[in-house]
């Protein structure tokens, strides 16, 4: 990794990651094209290379950099509140101002799971297995269960509440897309969504 990359300023650093990465996304690792990210970039393919030296190091640069927006994910959970819808609520909208400002980052992730390149796995493998297991325990984490229902499978039920969040969330992403910002969305995005978690709220909660 070419130390010259960080020198550039934040938003062509951020051109070229999101270039990158819709590059990855539209055709896998082994069929993207450096040619097009280096011109839908606005660099020289030999500048792609000179930051970063091969394609799969560019490749594994893109999944450092998605953890570490994942991170910030992470980082921003409240976890001094115990109930989960609310816990929900608040990852929900973390996530979205996430996807907002780096629009192909979760598409991106959704693709390295994804991919079977043999010289690829074993650092995949390594990069997710310790953020997977801390984002789980953290979005969990000091949840009060004692507020579900007595004869709820609650596995069942969080699988439903988390179907339900990210169906919202990718309805809302499509209603925003031509925004350019979080603020356009406002108490619409959140009141629509109280509507949805108040409905399985009573289906779950003890009354």
């Amino acid at each position: 990794m070419n130390e010259q990359f960080f020198k550039l300023k934040k938003e062509k650093r951020n051109s070229i990651v999101n270039a990158v990465a819709v590059e990855f996304v539209k055709h896998g690792y082994d069929k993207a094209s450096t040619n097009i990210m280096a011109s839908e970039a606005g660099i020289s393919k030999g500048s792609l290379f000179n930051y970063f030296e091969s394609k799969k190091n560019l490749f594994l640069y893109l999944i450092d950099y998605s953890i570490e927006i994942i991170e910030k994910l992470y980082e921003q959970i409240d976890v001094s509140e115990r109930d989960l819808f609310l816990r929900l609520e608040n990852i929900g909208v973390q996530k979205l101002k996430i996807q907002i400002e780096y629009p192909h980052i979760f598409d991106f992730l959704k693709l390295v799971k994804q991919e079977h390149t043999q010289d690829l796995r074993e650092d995949i493998q390594a990069k997710f297995e310790s953020i997977t297991t801390r984002g789980i325990e953290k979005i969990y984490q000091n949840i009060d269960y004692s507020l579900f229902k007595e004869d709820l499978d609650i596995k069942k039920a969080i699988e439903v509440l988390n179907w339900t969040m990210f169906g919202f969330s990718e309805k809302a992403l499509n209603d925003i897309e031509s925004f350019h910002h979080i603020n356009t969305l406002g108490e619409k995005y959140l009141s629509e969504w109280r509507e949805y978690a108040d409905f399985l709220r009573n289906m779950f909660y003890k009354q």
